[in-house]
């Protein structure tokens, strides 16, 4: 079995708490849920019996100033980069929704009422997380892409597996050491697209409105909900060249971007068979 690493996304901070402070407990138990996910995905639910199929979590949430706090802030108590951030993502909205305004207060109630509480719970984590990732002095950027570097560089991993705002740093990291080499690079609820937020603050920069595969990157999978308000748009193609292959799935209409979801899915199955020793589905 070759190894796999993962690289989590948003909203994680709690496992470094819970873990006592300690990066590599925090990974631990992170790795233990990916595999039960994985598990679930790969055997159409069987019990899970302990298979462990990744080799290691990057784990990056502690680097992020405790952004990702289990305390989700209302939007008007967020700092001025994340709510400069929540403007920009709530403005992607309009394409899959309906009487969005620019004011903060209306966004929070049309969040509110369209997608229940759990959409402020999610701008509560997502906003205050990127902006830590991509504010301006790019210290912490880079504190969270050496991270995440350096356990690919340790592992030597032949695919990648990266969620949500974890898409983003791997892309990033990737990027900016050529000595790391993957074969394949599966992003899930990637908002690496999206603009006015994150697409065009991406390092390196995008060239003509394109990005492009991470020149170690043999194979880039991209795999998205069709509901998922991160993943805007949810097809990457449009705006970044090498992406191989694109698959649109319906996890849920409002549990729709959690890593379990997405991992359980059973979309990665063929492209992780050859990786885990397992027969492809037929």
């Amino acid at each position: 079995m070759e190894k796999i690493v993962g690289v989590h996304g948003i909203g994680k901070y709690h496992y470094y708490r819970d873990a006592g402070g300690s990066v590599a407990g925090a990974a631990t138990a992170m790795r233990g849920k990916w595999d039960r996910y994985l598990h679930a995905g790969l055997t159409g639910g069987r019990p899970y019996g302990g298979e462990r199929y990744l080799a290691e979590i990057a784990y990056y949430a502690h680097l992020l100033g405790g952004h990702g706090n289990e305390a989700p802030r209302a939007v008007e108590r967020m700092d001025a980069g994340a709510q400069e951030v929540f403007v920009a993502w709530a403005r992607q909205l309009d394409a899959v929704g309906e009487g969005l305004t620019g004011a903060l207060n209306r966004m929070t109630r049309w969040l509110l009422e369209r997608m229940r509480a759990d959409a402020a719970g999610f701008a509560g984590f997502f906003c205050p997380e990127v902006a830590a990732y991509l504010a301006a002095d790019g210290g912490v950027r880079a504190k969270v892409r050496s991270a995440v570097a350096e356990v690919i560089r340790r592992n030597r991993p032949k695919a990648v597996i990266a969620h949500s705002l974890g898409s983003v740093v791997a892309y990033e990291t990737l990027w900016s050491d050529p000595g790391l080499e993957v074969e394949l690079l599966i992003t899930l609820g990637s908002p690496l697209g999206m603009r006015g937020v994150i697409f065009e603050r991406l390092l390196p920069a995008p060239v003509n409105g394109w990005g492009a595969r991470p020149p170690g990157v043999r194979r880039w999978i991209n795999i998205a909900d069709k509901d998922d308000i991160a993943a805007i748009p949810p097809s990457l193609r449009a705006c970044f060249t090498g992406v191989d292959q694109e698959a649109l799935v319906n996890l849920d209409r409002f549990d729709f971007h959690t890593a379990e979801k997405y991992l359980g899915c059973g979309a990665l199955n063929a492209h992780l068979a050859p990786y885990l020793g397992v027969p492809a589905p037929a």
